[in-house]
């Protein structure tokens, strides 16, 4: 196994019990590549044996390589100051996620927004 790579962490935020949302579909994709993955949204709940996390304090600590969105941009908002706390790697914004000034704000902390 890749250390490098699979002992890092991709955090779903707006993961979804919903199997039709992308906030769902993601965690099953992520899981069948052998990726690590946090799911954090707004139903607690469990998805392909993640189990979805609703309190900011529970992935505190947590190594993030990757924070990707499926919230739209007034729904990023309460979250920009969290997310760069957590010093990922790289923000992926999926389509419908697109918000320049919060990739603005990664940029001016090293963070790559993708």
């Amino acid at each position: 196994m890749n250390t490098t790579t699979k002992d890092k962490r991709t955090l779903v935020l707006g993961a979804s019990l919903n199997p039709d949302r992308y906030g769902n579909l993601v965690i099953h994709r992520l899981l069948s590549n052998d990726e690590q993955v946090i799911a954090f949204g707004r139903k607690a709940g469990e998805v392909a044996g993640v189990s979805i996390l609703t309190d900011r304090e529970d992935v505190e600590g947590e190594d993030i390589d990757t924070v990707t969105l499926y919230l739209s941009p007034k729904n990023q908002q309460p979250y920009e100051d969290w997310i760069i706390s957590l010093k990922p790697k790289r923000v992926i914004f999926n389509p419908g996620t697109e918000n320049p000034a919060f990739i603005s704000r990664l940029e001016q902390e090293g963070i790559e927004p993708v």
